[in-house]
């Protein structure tokens, strides 16, 4: 089998001290994080136990907890935050952390994973969040949030693909030019993608790119 599915409804429920434990981690069998979520029947149950993450108990895991169904009221070293259906609240370790539902039917999910452990964003990322300044034709900006991908990803064709764009429209024919040699020397297909891309009009046909 290829993949996993798991409604949270069907997920098995245990019962810990005032609310249910889901041990989704183990039913969807996943190895690069963790993962489970917690139910809580009525408004005013615990659904988090006061916690952190350095006790002998835990795995000193940074923690995002996901309120999926219902609301909770969070309390964080101290700070009260209410969280209702869709909120997203990220905890590093050593934080004090615990909720209580206030409203019926509360499930909060939790994904935990050593700090660091995830590695370097997403390479596509970069480019991503560049889109909005491609797109409205600051070209500067663009560059200036894409390239921050060179830290983690400097010879990745894509990347280097997306920057010699941003650098043709900008008008800086050396610099596009110096990540095409990159892309198409990584990743051939890119010389494909070039061959009609507007955005590479003026330096497709530079002769330093034969």
């Amino acid at each position: 089998m290829t993949y996993s599915v798991l409604h949270i409804d069907d997920a098995e429920k245990i019962e810990s001290d005032g609310f249910w434990w889901r041990p989704v981690r183990k039913a969807l069998g996943t190895t690069a994080f963790g993962i489970n979520a917690y139910t809580a029947d009525a408004a005013g149950d615990h659904v988090i136990e006061t916690h952190d993450e350095t006790s002998s108990g835990a795995a000193g895991h940074e923690e995002l907890y996901i309120v999926a169904t219902g609301a909770a009221a969070f309390t964080v070293d101290g700070d009260e935050i209410a969280a209702p259906a869709g909120t997203m609240l990220l905890v590093p370790p050593a934080t004090r952390r615990g909720a209580t539902a206030t409203s019926p039917n509360t499930t909060v999910l939790v994904i935990g994973g050593v700090p660091g452990a995830a590695g370097p964003r997403s390479v596509f990322e970069h480019w991503y969040a560049a889109e909005p300044y491609y797109r409205s034709g600051d070209y500067d900006r663009a560059i200036e949030i894409a390239s921050e991908g060179l830290a983690d990803w400097p010879e990745h064709p894509s990347l280097r693909y997306q920057l010699a764009c941003y650098e043709a429209l900008r008008g800086d024919r050396e610099a596009a030019i110096g990540h095409l040699r990159i892309a198409f020397e990584k990743n051939p297909d890119t010389r494909r993608w070039a061959a009609d891309d507007e955005d590479l009009a003026t330096v497709r046909d530079d002769p330093a790119l034969a």
